[in-house]
């Protein structure tokens, strides 16, 4: 079984998979402290890779690589589907573009590292200008079982709640996340996600509801999540 352990350096959160006995960091900016925790429980660090390569979620990478022998899987050329193997239990990549061009996600057991993709409570930028593109990665990652768990590639959570219960400030599942989540191991399901995070909801009666209070397109899936990623 593979598990997982979450860093923080900023607001940005690197992450550590592993098993038995060897472990993959991702977006790894807290290096320092990653390598503390394989010392600690005596781990190999086989593999460093990234969510994508903004430089934001790269700064651990080549502190890591130096300082052990692992190897380094550029997301560029990562294939979807691929299957990166820790003590023989898969890590599962999705390619999402949309945030940027080289978007991942990671999938192990019932774990998925989202990067800027998804994050909890909303979504990333749209850098690539792709937007359908973007709503496909979504739809993708919206398939998966309710129970998965999103660990996300920034703690945006305060202002990401305050804007999801601006846009629909009688949902309940805003505030009962903010009051049950746990700040030192920030994740939610994609079942709290599907209740509370905007722009996961846009088949909702209430967020049909509010794009035509504002003149929005909502006709079909596609016009209501354009729409949503135009509101700010």
């Amino acid at each position: 079984m593979i598990q997982i352990e979450q860093f923080r350096y900023g607001d940005n959160l690197a992450y550590l998979l592993y098993g038995k006995s060897e472990a993959m960091a991702i977006d790894g900016g807290a290096w320092r402290e990653i390598l503390t925790f394989l010392k600690q429980h005596g781990l190999n660090l086989r593999f460093v890779t990234n969510t994508h390569r903004h430089h934001d979620h790269t700064p651990g990478d080549d502190h890591l690589l130096g300082k052990t022998k692992a190897a380094f899987l550029d997301c560029r050329t990562l294939a979807d589907q691929e299957r990166i193997l820790l003590d023989g239990e898969p890590v599962v990549v999705y390619r999402t573009p949309g945030h940027s061009e080289d978007s991942v996600c990671f999938h192990a057991g019932n774990d998925l590292i989202t990067g800027d993709t998804l994050f909890n409570a909303t979504v990333g930028n749209c850098f690539t200008g792709d937007l359908r593109g973007f709503f496909e990665s979504i739809r993708r990652l919206m398939a998966l079982p309710n129970d998965t768990r999103i660990f996300a590639g920034h703690d945006y959570l305060r202002d990401s709640l305050a804007f999801a219960r601006l846009l629909e400030p009688d949902n309940p599942e805003i505030e009962r996340f903010r009051q049950t989540c746990d700040p030192y191991f920030l994740h939610s399901t994609l079942a709290e996600e599907k209740k509370m995070n905007p722009y996961l909801r846009f088949n909702e009666e209430a967020i049909v509801r509010l794009l035509q209070e504002r003149n929005l397109p909502r006709a079909t899936e596609w016009e209501r999540w354009q729409s949503l990623m135009t509101i700010d």
